[in-house]
């Protein structure tokens, strides 16, 4: 650390030492710079970019459709809860699509109805980031990973497996 030197000495210093005169802060009073090496300068930036993305997960929106209408088995609705319930198991946010044909339209309430009924089956792990809505001829609703309920969930599922184990005869 040198303190404040014109910026002709600077170069000359930098030029001694065979390295580069890097601005670092321009928008300070004055300007701060460093003598350094500004291709390893890059290389070191570069590096802790990288090091960083790979440390940000991406959420992704995974779609979930009940069938092409209403007419879908409460068996294949529960197929379709449990797939929810593995990618928000995953960390990723589910939307949940109910689409309606022809005649359906007139029985909206049985689509809200069997939206609310996901939104019971998936409360142990998840929120409902966007309430179950129409655009047209689709009811749409987005739920999202809660992770308190999911280490809670994992919690009891793993002591149910350690409680099987202890009462299984060998």
């Amino acid at each position: 650390m040198i303190g404040v030197v014109d910026k002709s000495e600077g170069i000359r210093l930098a030029q001694e030492a065979g390295l580069d005169l890097v601005e670092v802060s321009p928008t300070s009073n004055p300007p701060v710079c460093r003598i350094l090496d500004f291709g390893k300068y890059r290389y070191e930036q570069s590096k802790k970019e990288r090091a960083n993305r790979a440390k940000t997960k991406t959420v992704e929106t995974k779609e979930v459709r009940l069938g092409r209408s209403m007419k879908i088995d409460p068996h294949d609705v529960q197929i379709r809860v449990n797939q929810a319930r593995k990618f928000l198991l995953d960390g990723h946010k589910v939307l949940i699509v109910q689409n309606f044909r022809g005649r359906e339209m007139m029985h909206k309430e049985r689509g809200s109805i069997r939206m609310q009924e996901i939104i019971e089956k998936l409360e142990d792990i998840s929120k409902v980031e966007t309430t179950p809505k129409f655009a047209g001829r689709r009811q749409t609703m987005v739920l999202g990973p809660d992770k308190a309920k999911i280490k809670s969930y994992l919690a009891s599922v793993a002591a149910l497996e350690a409680n099987k184990q202890e009462t299984e005869p060998e």
